[in-house]
């Protein structure tokens, strides 16, 4: 048996701890746009106002709960496949989700001008690229 504090161990708890994150910083995300689209569409509608991307809110903020959603979902169950299989598959596509996300999560902050905003998103992107490389199979 390895010994706890071993290379092997410790990635296989970083590779946990950081499905996890990204399950609960999706997934709150998604449902929250779910159980108050109204009041999340309305604050959107009025950040990208005067932006070339205003006549496109509705279908952003569709695109936007699906991938956040869809990362969450994979997420988390990828760190339940993950502690009982050691099968990295599902998490590593969260991650892939999710840093997809971010990159138009990103976008959209910065056509909008909000760019204390999209700086706010950068260690969540480092997060899940960081996600990415220690989920895949080396």
């Amino acid at each position: 048996m390895p010994r706890l504090t071993s290379p092997d161990i410790a990635s296989y708890i970083l590779q946990i701890l950081v499905s996890a994150f990204l399950a609960i910083l999706f997934l709150q995300s998604g449902i929250d746009k779910v159980v108050d689209r109204r009041g999340n569409r309305a604050y959107l509608e009025q950040h990208f106002a005067k932006s070339p991307l205003a006549g496109t809110v509705r279908p952003m903020f569709a695109v936007i709960t699906l991938l956040e959603i869809s990362a969450g979902a994979l997420s988390g169950m990828g760190c339940v496949v993950l502690i009982l299989t050691h099968d990295t598959m599902v998490a590593y596509l969260g991650a892939v989700v999710g840093a997809i996300n971010l990159c138009a999560l990103f976008f959209g902050q910065r056509v909008a001008k909000d760019y204390v905003g999209a700086a706010a998103l950068v260690p969540y992107f480092l997060l899940a690229i960081s996600a990415i490389y220690l989920l895949a199979e080396h």
